[in-house]
């Protein structure tokens, strides 16, 4: 590990700002080497926090936090910040059960006053937090750093003209790591926002409007106009401006020795209203193999720190993501009317590997899911076959468009919904827990939820073919159950599921990924002298009315299982037998086993799935509190045999 004299003196940022400016330098190439060694132990999100090494060092530096307010816009370059706020001894422990959360949250740190894992939401918080210092009175600055990518989203822009027709005094500071938005920057760019930015020129900014609020009034906004757009052209903040925000950039990132005195300036004038700072940065600065790679090692699994070679272990079956990357390519090669979206997020959708294939039926409309949506729907009704693959917690967002624009007028939108359930290390922000109760109350909406890739190919082939209205299909994240996926998948019959396993003591109704948890179950069930119908739902909306009506009249306990929070499936389900009438007499003993009314915090899958009540050795328990209300739960607690199933097609 590299000696980190410095970093070992900072405690928390008051120690940091004891430090002579000079030495701020040094103590960059420490925190990035502590950054580096530490995200190689836990793996994680590396390359976004190697971008911003001087940028947090400096913000901390200049500013008073935590009194003033840092608010990082998702979160996942903030590993830095973590180190310098008193959270380095636990950094080891990024992303592990109990350990540090790879995004900010209020509840860990006082340094972390917003938590954040989902972008463009750091300019209407921090807006929110201005507003709140002056309405009680508080000196405070409140920064909200964000990145290009973010600044896609049209929340950030509706957060920027409220600041600025608020003219509140919040400082925004975008991170250009793409060098989407600048110019080359270098002395002559940090040169000039220094002066922009200094009391020097706003003084004569200050005596030039003067002047001008003197001449006659048409003469008064040429003047204004070109003094705006004079600056703009030199420094690349026109929009901005127009936003109402003094803009200050574009300036080196990486150059302490500029970032400094630009974000001292921007503290120290009270006249101030939103003011923009414009970095540009490097994703995976300072450490080349981060620097070579495609992705700047955006995500990486634990690797080693002086190669950067990943420690990968060998997939056992294909993951969900690329089942559906290769399903959906076998469907667009026989139908050209198929098209696919996403919104920025190509590879973790699988979509990049689509886009190579058909790079004029791809779209990638960056974090904007609510366009992503809506753009869909006008696809759709000019007789397209959009497939939007947007993350279950994503498409969240998109939840007015998916029901006005989408539902309502029964447009054939396909919702492709990766990283259903439980998602490990991401912990709650980026868990799909609620696709299932959000979509399935929207009249004319079919759902599935695939059990295994097989079924996901035959999901993937059966929204295709379907144009009479919206229809959605979720898929967990990580590797498949090792199942063979046929080259092209079936259509399946709307509505209709599948029984896997008969028998006669109790019926498992699976929704989803958890049926092969069912089926370890449904075998230590037998061998425990109970012999369990299972079956696959394949939809939860609409249901399978006969397949329902068939276990609920042929077994005393029925029990259902999804990946999903109250609302969902289970919830369709009682609803319907209960219309039916076989709740009425008592003859049928139902449950529901969901996702708990809490959220899940991060971990491993497993272990999240056991906390949850989701897995095999829980759905046994539950199974024989019902058959054997007597010795039923003591026995299954005693069990310690291993529980073995092989998933059928």
């Amino acid at each position: 590990m590299v000696p980190t004299p410095l970093l070992d003196r900072i405690r928390d940022p008051r120690d940091l700002r004891q430090l002579p400016r000079e030495r701020l330098k040094d103590l960059a190439a420490e925190l990035r080497a502590e950054t580096i060694d530490a995200v190689s132990v836990t793996g994680g999100h590396l390359g976004a926090g190697l971008g911003v090494v001087e940028l947090t060092i400096a913000i901390h530096y200049v500013f008073d936090t935590p009194h003033d307010r840092l608010i990082w816009d998702v979160g996942h370059q903030s590993y830095p910040h973590k180190i310098l706020t008193g959270r380095r001894d636990r950094i080891r422990t990024l992303r592990q059960p109990g350990g540090l959360s790879g995004f900010t949250r209020r509840s860990e740190s006082v340094y972390d006053p917003f938590g954040a894992a989902h972008s463009s939401t750091s300019i209407s918080a921090g807006l929110g937090m201005a507003v709140a210092a002056r309405l009680i009175g508080i000196d405070r600055r409140v920064i909200c750093v964000i990145g290009d990518g973010a600044m896609s989203a049209g929340m950030a822009f509706e957060a920027m003209n409220n600041a600025g027709a608020l003219k509140e005094r919040i400082i925004v500071i975008l991170n250009d790591n793409d060098m989407s938005i600048a110019p080359p920057v270098g002395a002559i760019s940090n040169y000039l926002s220094r002066v922009v930015s200094s009391h020097a020129y706003r003084g004569v900014r200050h005596v030039a409007k003067k002047i001008s609020q003197a001449l006659p009034r048409p003469l008064a906004q040429v003047a204004a106009r070109a003094e705006e757009f004079a600056r703009g052209l030199a420094t690349g903040g026109t929009l901005f401006e127009e936003l109402g925000f003094y803009y200050v950039g574009p300036l080196d990132g990486h150059d302490l020795d500029a970032l400094v005195p630009v974000l001292e300036n921007v503290r120290d004038d009270p006249t101030l209203g939103p003011v923009l700072v414009h970095v540009v940065t490097q994703k995976g600065k300072g450490y080349p193999p981060a620097e070579a790679a495609a992705d700047k090692y955006h995500g990486v699994d634990k690797f080693d720190p002086v190669t950067g070679v990943q420690h990968k272990k060998r997939p056992a079956a294909p993951t969900y993501t690329a089942v559906f990357a290769k399903a959906l390519i076998a469907e667009a090669e026989r139908d050209e009317r198929i098209v696919a979206i996403t919104a920025a997020m190509p590879s973790g959708t699988g979509l990049d590997k689509f886009a190579e294939r058909f790079p004029e039926r791809f779209f990638d409309v960056g974090i904007a899911e609510q366009h992503a949506v809506t753009f869909a729907a006008g696809l759709a009704a000019e007789g397209m076959k959009p497939f939007c693959a947007i993350y279950s917690t994503f498409l969240q967002r998109a939840y007015d468009q998916v029901v006005h624009d989408v539902a309502i007028q029964k447009l054939p939108v396909r919702f492709a919904i990766d990283r259903a359930g439980l998602v490990g290390a991401d912990g709650p922000t980026h868990a799909g827990s609620f696709d299932l109760a959000y979509l399935g109350c929207l009249p004319g909406m079919v759902i599935m939820a695939a059990a295994d890739e097989a079924e996901l190919a035959h999901m993937v082939a059966t929204a295709a073919a379907y144009d009479e209205g919206p229809i959605a299909f979720r898929y967990p994240r990580g590797e498949g159950v090792g199942v063979p996926v046929p080259e092209r998948g079936t259509i399946l019959p709307i509505g209709k599921g599948r029984v896997v396993r008969e028998g006669r003591h109790l019926a498992i109704l699976c929704l989803g990924a958890r049926l092969l948890e069912c089926l370890k179950a449904a075998e230590e069930l037998a061998a425990r002298g109970f012999s369990p119908t299972v079956a696959d739902a394949r939809f939860a909306k609409p249901l399978d009315e006969a397949l329902i009506l068939r276990l609920a009249r042929e077994h005393p306990v029925l029990l259902t299982i999804e990946e999903g929070s109250i609302g969902g499936f289970g919830s369709q389900v009682q609803q319907f037998l209960l219309e039916r009438g076989l709740l009425d007499r008592g003859r049928l003993k139902l449950r529901s086993m969901i996702l708990p009314d809490r959220f899940i915090e991060h971990g491993t899958p497993a272990g999240q799935y056991a906390e949850a009540g989701l897995n095999a050795e829980a759905i046994v328990a539950k199974a024989l509190e019902l058959v054997d209300p007597e010795r039923g739960p003591r026995r299954a607690r005693k069990s310690g045999r291993p529980l073995r199933a092989s998933l059928g097609a």
